[in-house]
């Protein structure tokens, strides 16, 4: 029995009341994106899908930059799924392509704004080089100070539960975890986000609604924004808009 849950659900259940709780439950840290709507962007604007995809990126790198204005402490960007590996491979690998442009092309930015560069997300199957890529921007960015800018890549949120429980499943087998010792924090700091806070709000572009197999342990009280931009279209004015969104609604976490 976790004898803790009680405190921390009193705790919680405090922060949603009316009063000295009001600007802590409205204040945003994390907030995560779907970036959707590149292809349906290309197809309104009559050019391939790999230049929508490349729109995508720049929306991506304006995403980076008001995040950083917004003064948020965590960026999570939904980028490759691992059900894109469905698409058709010219695509794919045009996907991979960008993931490497980024971290040839921005990361000497990301580490000279002092930004945390972290992957979520399964590397086991990447190619070599991303791999690398990706080993070597978190090794650059370990020690800055500014917000953690976390990149869902081949990520998907049943993967990551799955490989969370098969991860506790082994030290069980081991002897090393006590199967009593199981509760919702070691289940979160199991999963790829772990030190991370739960997303305060989560963004989706399109005006599709639904998770896609995002975050589905994290967002458990996240807030909601559905907006009807595509994707490369998404700025700082839409990022506003949508944190403007988030600071009228009333987080209650269960509570009255």
């Amino acid at each position: 029995m976790d004898v803790n849950a009680p405190r921390r659900l009193a705790q919680r259940m405090a922060a949603s009341m009316p009063g000295a709780g009001d600007e802590e439950e409205k204040s945003l840290r994390h907030v995560a994106i779907i970036m959707d709507g590149n292809g349906r962007w290309a197809k309104k604007h009559g050019v391939s899908r790999l230049r929508g995809h490349q729109e995508g990126m720049e929306a991506a790198r304006r995403a980076v930059e008001a995040a950083k204005d917004l003064g948020l402490s965590h960026l999570t960007l939904y980028s490759f799924s691992t059900e894109n590996w469905n698409r058709p491979e010219w695509e794919v690998r045009h996907l991979m392509g960008l993931l490497r442009q980024f971290f040839e092309k921005d990361l000497a930015d990301l580490v000279e704004e002092g930004i945390r560069v972290r992957i979520i997300g399964d590397r086991r199957t990447l190619p070599n080089d991303i791999r690398e890529m990706v080993e070597q921007a978190e090794r650059q960015t370990a020690d800055n100070k500014g917000y953690t800018l976390q990149i869902a890549f081949n990520y998907g949120g049943r993967d990551e539960l799955v490989r969370a429980v098969s991860s506790l499943a082994e030290q069980v087998a081991s002897g090393t975890l006590d199967v009593e010792a199981i509760d919702e924090r070691v289940i979160g700091d199991t999963l790829d986000t772990a030190n991370a806070p739960d997303p305060d709000l989560v963004i989706r572009t399109s005006g599709e609604q639904r998770l896609s197999n995002f975050l589905l342990w994290q967002a458990a009280y996240s807030e909601f924004i559905f907006m009807d931009c595509l994707w490369p279209d998404f700025d700082e004015a839409a990022f506003r808009e949508a944190v403007d969104i988030y600071r009228g609604r009333n987080r209650r976490f269960g509570g009255r």
